[in-house]
């Protein structure tokens, strides 16, 4: 799995990406199935945080979540992107 992060209009502190790794960890489950994983963090007024994850059958599923806090748009955007992990992991099992 492939994972990118890249900051907009802002430096991106280690302790950010570290509080990011650690929550990638909630879909280790999902890591044979994910090619890429690719984080856009954005500072307008609030904290933009979006993923794109490309998955090895070729889907592709993009979320977006923004607060005024960073980590707490990273904690959106991650249970977000678990329950639509969790949903597409569904779509497969039944399609077998």
């Amino acid at each position: 799995m492939n994972t990118e992060i890249k900051a907009v209009h802002f430096s991106l502190r280690e302790e950010t990406r570290e509080y990011l790794d650690k929550k990638i960890t909630r879909i280790h489950n999902a890591e044979n199935m994910i090619v890429d994983l690719l984080f856009t963090l954005t500072k307008d007024k609030d904290f933009s945080a979006e993923v794109t994850v490309n998955f090895r059958w070729g889907v592709s599923i993009h979320q977006k979540e923004t607060d005024f806090d960073l980590h707490s748009a990273i904690d959106k955007l991650m249970d977000k992107l678990d329950a639509k992990i969790i949903k597409e992991k569904e779509k497969v099992k039944e399609k077998r």
